[in-house]
């Protein structure tokens, strides 16, 4: 017994020495992340900010949007799981998501190269991309939403030189992404990966929302697409804005229809 007590005294001397020698603790528990090595924050080379920022509780909005697909659904175009994975591979290898996903990887380009004038071009062109009017609202609102939540909390001098350089209120979202990606050191390819996973994920939530398919088949669809996405990563990471393009016509009427819709769930 008398043992076990020496033991112990002995055990908080050196444990109180040692606290005493690294510093008081802290008062407040924000001030326990003064010391965090570089490595593990989000100024390293980490993806780690990618699943913040694409995930479903990243204040953007992305979930009021269907990008057209209320209406396709509403026409019966998009109607069972394979129709559903028809509509969104489309877009993904001759639609707007592929243009989304090249804008991302300019733009990412011009702002790790302190291009101005090259992040200029890519962020009007992906704002005069925009066939419609809900089209226009959909990326410019998450843009804008996304610049926000970075001025808030995801702050660095390459962002706020990209802000400063574009000088507008109205940035597309594939443009907000990639100057978050690249003001904080993110490699471009599992940015745009990423970024085209959640683009293919927020439309199958939407058919799922719709009932047009369960999420079963929602898991289903997202695995079969993901040799899409992994191409168009590709693609799109040595892609120029000259690679521009699309023959997705179904899905901008489809967006334009949605307009004067009479029912809807969505904002797009």
């Amino acid at each position: 017994m008398v043992t076990t007590i020496i033991i112990t005294m002995r055990a908080t001397a050196i444990s109180r020495r040692e606290r005493t020698e690294a510093g008081p603790w802290p008062t407040r528990w924000e001030d326990a992340s003064i010391n965090v090595p570089a490595a593990e924050t989000s100024q390293g080379h980490s993806a780690l900010p990618l699943f913040a920022w694409l995930s479903p509780s990243f204040p953007v909005g992305s979930f009021a949007f269907s990008h057209g697909m209320e209406w396709a659904v509403h026409q019966g175009t998009v109607r069972d799981p394979e129709t559903t994975r028809a509509w969104i591979g489309a877009l993904l290898t001759h639609g707007s998501l592929r243009n989304d996903v090249i804008l991302a990887s300019c733009a990412w380009s011009s702002v790790r190269a302190t291009d101005a004038a090259g992040l200029r071009e890519a962020a009007e062109l992906a704002v005069a991309l925009s066939g419609c009017r809900e089209r226009h609202l959909e990326t410019s609102a998450q843009g804008t939403a996304f610049v926000t939540a970075l001025k808030t909390a995801w702050m660095t001098p390459k962002i706020a030189w990209a802000l400063e350089a574009l000088r507008t209120e109205e940035i597309a979202y594939p443009v907000a992404l990639a100057i978050g990606g690249a003001g904080h050191a993110i490699e471009r390819h599992p940015l745009l990966e990423a970024f085209a996973l959640a683009l293919v994920q927020n439309l199958v939530s939407a058919a799922i929302r719709l009932s047009v398919i369960g999420q079963s088949d929602g898991q289903r669809a997202i695995a079969s697409l993901m040799p899409s996405v992994r191409r168009l990563a590709a693609e799109a990471e040595v892609a120029t804005l000259d690679d521009l393009g699309g023959a997705a016509f179904h899905s901008d009427i489809a967006a334009i229809k949605h307009e004067t819709q009479y029912t809807r769930l969505f904002r797009s």
